[in-house]
């Protein structure tokens, strides 16, 4: 072999990528020069198996697998040592470890790993698009988002986005102004995908009086005049009127409360189309 290591396969019934990391990071302990991977993933069937055994005895590479399911792993070992050929095991001892110390059968179940990557990155994506298309900055992320909230300041519109943003759905929200034309976007969305916050005035009036002494302003300014709210909810109620949206009321409701109603019209409107 001389200073070189030997080539692998890496045979997987899913991508393969997690024993191809195993086996770069266990490589760059040697000093030697390089070395050939080949990876052979989605596998399910134990004549490919032979195969692969076969050009690794032909070769001189050894096999780092990593398959949850036992007849093909205990399938792949017997043949691998009837060939003489050097088998390693990614997944299988940390597997056996966790259920003897938990009493817990595996699921056995290819690909989960690749599952929970794929979940957390559109969680990731997710809350970008919620900070991107946060407070009407830009009306493109009505038609890309899955759920588009609209509704006066301080009715946890961003709260909400984000909140939703980790259970991996696209938010964008919209406030509600009167001096403010609503972005035609609205209008061209997807029926049942824009939904109405509204809070009851009195509530209203507090919220923004706390925030404007959090400010260092007075809680006399126009934001928490009594009348101004009331013109901005009469605005926003007779906008998703035309809108013919859902409208949820967020009084002294908890994020999570609120959230979970706006998952229950987004999981409905699902089952419908």
């Amino acid at each position: 072999m001389g200073n070189h290591l030997p080539g692998v396969y890496i045979v997987s019934d899913s991508i393969g990528e997690t024993a191809e990391m195993v086996v770069r990071a266990a490589a760059s302990q040697f000093n030697s020069g390089g070395m050939e991977i080949r990876r052979v993933p989605n596998i399910s069937d134990t004549e490919t198996l032979d195969e692969i055994v076969y050009k690794a005895s032909q070769l001189n590479y050894l096999i780092a697998y990593t398959l949850v399911l036992e007849d093909l792993s205990q399938h792949l070992e017997a043949e691998a040592a009837k060939a003489n050929v050097v088998c390693v095991d990614i997944l299988g001892p940390i597997i056996e470890a966790f259920k003897q110390a938990s009493n817990i059968e595996p699921r056995r179940e290819p690909g989960l790993l690749r599952k929970i990557d794929e979940m957390y990155y559109r969680r990731v994506e997710a809350v970008e698009f919620a900070v991107r298309y946060d407070d009407g900055k830009d009306p493109r992320g009505i038609l890309l988002a899955d759920i588009v909230l609209v509704g006066v300041s301080r009715t946890s519109k961003t709260p909400l986005s984000m909140y939703l943003a980790h259970k991996r759905i696209k938010v964008a929200n919209v406030p509600l102004v009167p001096e403010v034309p609503p972005p035609e976007e609205l209008f061209q969305v997807e029926k049942g995908k824009v939904i109405g916050l509204i809070i009851r005035p009195e509530q209203l009036n507090q919220i923004r009086t706390e925030r404007l002494k959090t400010l260092g302003l007075k809680g006399q300014a126009s934001y928490a005049n009594p009348e101004r709210i009331m013109e901005e909810l009469e605005y926003a109620d007779s906008l998703m009127k035309k809108l013919g949206c859902p409208v949820i009321d967020v009084t002294n409701r908890a994020v999570e409360e609120t959230a979970s109603k706006i998952l229950e019209i987004y999981y409905r409107r699902l089952s419908n189309v």
